[in-house]
């Protein structure tokens, strides 16, 4: 999760910024020979997530509290995952075709600082989401702890 959240933040701090701020020009970041492909990253990142949070969910089950712990990151990414099908990802396709539609710059910075607005709001719903599972990292089955004698 460390590395997922990670990878939002570099690409908020270091990758859009330059990418989003000049299109259709600024598309050849993604275009051409030497292109960045951002979406490697994420394509592995994502399932090793869901699959980690799923394992997770599933080798703590018997714990009520723990599972709620990890259930709430696992939903919200679930959440997320569905808004970055139906907009992020789409979106940024757009973006890399810049150059070939017929949209104006000023409509293209317009739209790369929205979605870049619109993701900093998705990061930071998912870095808060994921405090409980650091919560669940603590321990919280206090039935089967044997207290310590005098």
């Amino acid at each position: 999760m460390g590395i997922l959240l990670g990878g939002i933040v570099y690409s908020h701090i270091v990758y859009f910024p330059p990418y989003l701020s000049d299109l259709p020009a600024s598309s050849v970041l993604v275009n051409g020979p030497y292109a960045l492909h951002e979406e490697y990253f994420w394509l592995t990142i994502h399932p090793v997530a869901i699959l980690s949070l799923i394992v997770s969910l599933a080798v703590n089950w018997k714990d009520a509290a723990r599972r709620k712990l990890i259930a709430i990151p696992l939903a919200a990414y679930v959440l997320a995952l569905v808004a970055t099908t139906l907009y992020f990802v789409p979106e940024l396709q757009n973006f890399s075709r810049s150059a070939t539609m017929n949209v104006s710059a000023e409509e293209w910075y317009a739209r790369g600082q929205r979605w870049q607005h619109m993701s900093w709001i998705r990061g930071t719903i998912l870095t808060l989401s994921y405090l409980p599972l650091l919560a669940a990292l603590r321990g919280t089955d206090t039935a089967s702890r044997v207290p310590s004698s005098p």
